[in-house]
């Protein structure tokens, strides 16, 4: 038998460099030697020995070529490093091995195949994978490589590679993180596909499962919180008979290197590489929270991530342990409140938005209906809930479970529904609940309607005074009936704000937006909260109000503010939202005092986070949100500086088919609105683009947009930003607080991506995925056009926002018709 000997002498540098020969393939008879390694056909990957961070130890590995600090993407012998500086690999028809030179220390690592070549050949490929196959063989023939590295990852899922089981062979791709950055052994965390039941993704921490993926709900896997768009790359789900995997793929050449990986921490992360500043920049981050540690809430338990306490038993199920529930020990779990008998009157009660259950020990048949799939489970005595496997056709594929329901949480953006067997008596007490909801609210009804009629008569002799306490108890009696309704929206008694705000103190008193003061509580738990309480004496915001608790309540991401619950009583209308600690980005940005705290890091993060906020709203959500009135004191600060979008009172949704909207009805501030929105009262997701493009170019500049003076110029922030990119004299837009922090070819970068998104045409501005897709790669960027707005002159306070009823209403705006300097 032939063999083929490459032979890669450890060097005393960190990782072996290549120097005359480049090669992809290695064939009989040829060996690579002291100081040479495998490059693959492209250029893009190298394979050789290295030294991961701070350690002697070496290892055989694949790194990117092109890429400076040479990223490791895949190591061969990583619980058996070498000790000495100097290892051989060979290869014959039966496998590789990995050795040192004089062979005293045994087979360090080896991959067997499981058939004999007769002229095997070892190549690395320009996707980073090594293969050893046949030399005959067909190289596009991926199926039929004897041993491939793809088939054996260790924390790196690089495009074109399968995470998942070949139920074939038995091939089982799992990620297992590092020990440490110096040290590649298995760490504590291993990802894996389950595929004891429907297929779902398990995040083990040892041999605990330590959080949980939910399974393929058509789309994307439950749990996710952002579904990436498909400008960087194409995702792919395959469940038959034969597999089990997904996978990601470039769309094309251009697109920038990307890499997932999972850190010796336990979280994921999907990285892009930045060619201008040589770094890989975060795109995505799964990080664990409370209520995606697995079981957090025990059997038949909810997690609430923006609630408190987190954990709450589902309707018609009570704490195992009431003791251990109060302490807030959940572990338990729940239990039915009455026992089930099989063979009874049993039915099941629907849970919607939900991410559904551990699918471990479930059934499942991707080809039967709803009907079918409720059928099967009342028919069977262990069956305890049903749901769809595909949320987006209703109806389509089943899913059952036979064990206790686990690690449930609260998901809107999953939008899936979840039928849990019941006792007859309990679905009884459901019904019964509506009913008497129906009645009650019949009863209401008719009685309002009485208080109405003498209302009327009322406001016929004191008008305007009797009109905003109508208001009030119509938008009290439609909150009331949404509140126990669809949105589960807590509501906080008075007294019990009252005294979280010390009455209301001015000592308490945070500031005080367009429709009220704004008050820092603390209720009796401990929890900080941040109180907005609506002047009672104004026949405004009854409307925003309604419309902020609706959109807001069902909304959940980390760079949005919480909606924690509202009150209604006594003709209030207040909300109760998380507390932000650093209050609002304009006092950060435009306070002469305290700018120079805001380096460049801090303000070049609180533009990534308000860039996936505001791709959460228009993407990811379960309904396109449109803001329509953001601006920088509309974005809180937490305690470690985190952007975070608030009020939603100005917010319209669209369906899923629709892209935009007209109104009669203009809201909004002065300097962050687009002109088609302002004029013609046209709003789309680009509305909200152009206000980003505003507040970027705020928060590099340190300079508010309407309030920009200039000797040279009679033009606002917006149009001096122009000038300056059109006069390369980009420096002059930079706040001289941040000159020594920042890089300057970034700082450009940015404006430039801020002109991008207020050009005057909607169609030229970019989408907010392609914003943050351009805030963390280093893709080219196209030159933007001429922006809309750039000479308006206003003499109000761009502060107080402006609502016309009709569009034939004086809104004065200028615009000019100025070219750019050619």
């Amino acid at each position: 038998m032939e063999f083929i000997t490459i032979i890669l002498f450890c060097s005393t540098l960190p990782y072996t460099l290549l120097n005359s020969l480049a090669v992809d393939t290695i064939r009989p008879n040829q060996t690579v030697k002291d100081g040479e390694t495998i490059v693959s056909a492209g250029g893009e990957f190298e394979l050789g020995f290295f030294s991961p961070g701070s350690s002697t130890n070496r290892y055989l590995g694949i790194w990117y070529k092109k890429i400076s600090n040479k990223t490791v993407v895949w190591v061969a012998n990583r619980e058996t490093p070498l000790n000495n500086t100097l290892g051989m690999v060979r290869v014959n028809g039966m496998g590789i091995t990995l050795q040192t030179a004089n062979t005293s220390d045994g087979l360090i690592w080896s991959a067997n195949t499981s058939r004999p070549m007769k002229n095997p050949c070892l190549q690395l490929l320009d996707t980073g994978n090594l293969v050893l196959r046949d030399e005959d063989q067909d190289i596009n023939d991926v199926e039929d490589f004897s041993w491939q590295s793809f088939d054996h990852p260790g924390d790196t899922q690089l495009p074109g590679m399968k995470f998942g089981v070949d139920l074939v062979t038995g091939i089982n791709r799992y990620y297992t993180s590092w020990k440490s950055v110096d040290d590649p052994s298995l760490g504590s965390f291993t990802y894996s596909f389950d595929y004891n039941g429907y297929p779902q993704l398990l995040l083990w921490k040892g041999t605990v499962i330590w959080s949980r993926i939910g399974p393929w709900i058509g789309y994307k896997f439950g749990g996710i919180p952002i579904y990436i768009p498909g400008e960087i790359y194409r995702y792919t789900f395959v469940l038959n008979e034969k597999e089990i995997y997904n996978k990601f793929d470039a769309v094309d050449k251009s697109s920038p290197l990307l890499r997932a990986v999972l850190t010796p921490t336990g979280v994921t992360n999907i990285l892009l590489w930045n060619d201008q500043h040589q770094i890989w920049k975060v795109y995505i981050s799964y990080q664990v929270t409370d209520c995606d540690r697995f079981g957090f809430c025990g059997a038949y338990g909810i997690c609430y991530i923006n609630r408190t306490p987190r954990c709450e038993c589902l309707k018609g199920f009570v704490p195992k342990f009431p003791e251990k529930w109060n302490a807030l020990d959940w572990s338990d779990g729940c239990i039915h409140r009455t026992n089930l008998v099989c063979g009874t009157e049993e039915g099941f009660l629907k849970f919607s938005d939900v991410k559904l259950p551990d699918t471990r020990d479930s059934w499942y048949n991707l080809t039967i209906d709803r009907q079918e799939c409720e059928r099967l489970c009342l028919n069977n005595c262990s069956c305890t809930a049903y749901a769809n496997a595909d949320v987006r056709t209703s109806g389509h594929g089943c899913i059952l479970w036979f064990k206790e329901l686990m690690d449930i949480s609260d998901y809107k953006e999953d939008a899936a529904e979840i039928y849990v067997r019941m006792p007859s008596s309990e679905l009884v007490k459901s019904r019964r609940s509506r009913v008497k909801r129906q009645i009650q609210i019949t009863l209401i009804t008719g009685a309002l309607s009485l208080v109405l009629f003498a209302v009327i008569f009322v406001l016929v002799l004191k008008k305007r005074k009797r009109q905003g306490e109508v208001n009030r108890s119509l938008e009290s009696f439609t909150l009331r009936k949404s509140g126990s309704g669809d949105m589960d929206l807590p509501l906080f008694e008075f007294e019990r704000i009252a005294k979280a705000t010390s009455n209301f103190s001015e000592d308490n008193k945070l500031g005080h937006g367009g429709y009220g003061p704004v008050y820092k509580g603390m209720l009796d738990d401990g929890l900080e909260i941040a109180v907005k309480r609506l002047s009672r004496n104004s026949t405004q915001g009854v409307d925003e109000f309604k419309n902020e608790v609706s959109f807001i309540a069902k909304l959940q991401h980390r760079n949005l503010v919480a909606l924690l619950g509202c009150c209604i009583e006594k003709g209030e209308r207040i909300l109760i939202y998380e507390y932000m600690a650093n209050k609002s980005l304009d006092i950060f940005i435009f306070d002469e005092k305290i700018r120079n705290t805001m380096d460049w890091l801090k303000r070049y993060n609180i533009i990534n986070g308000i860039a996936r906020g505001l791709l959460y709203l228009h993407q990811d959500s379960k309904l396109r949100i449109i803001h329509r009135d953001l601006k920088a004191s509309n974005i809180l600060l937490d305690h470690e500086m985190n952007p975070k979008i608030s009020d939603f009172g100005m917010a319209r949704s669209f369906g899923g088919n629709e892209t935009e909207a007209s109104t009669s009805r203009v809201v909004g501030t002065y300097g962050y609105m687009s002109p088609e929105y302002a004029i013609d009262g046209q709003f789309s997701v680009k509305s909200d683009v152009y206000s980003f493009g505003v507040i970027l170019i705020e928060i590099v500049s340190g300079m508010k947009n309407r309030l920009f003076c200039h000797p040279g110029h009679s033009l606002n922030l917006i149009g001096h930003a122009w000038i300056c990119y059109n006069e390369d004299k980009l420096l002059q837009l930079i706040d001289k607080t941040i000159l020594e922090s920042s890089n300057q070819s970034e700082a450009f970068r940015l404006i430039q991506i801020g002109l991008l998104c207020v050009q005057h045409d909607p169609k030229d501005r970019p989408t907010m995925s392609q914003v943050v897709l351009m805030l963390s790669s280093d893709i080219k960027l196209p030159q933007p056009k001429q922006p809309g707005f750039f000479m308006e002159r206003y003499l109000l306070d761009t502060d107080h926002i402006f609502t016309s009823p009709t569009l034939s209403s004086s809104i004065e705006l200028t615009i000019t018709a100025l070219l750019p300097r050619q």
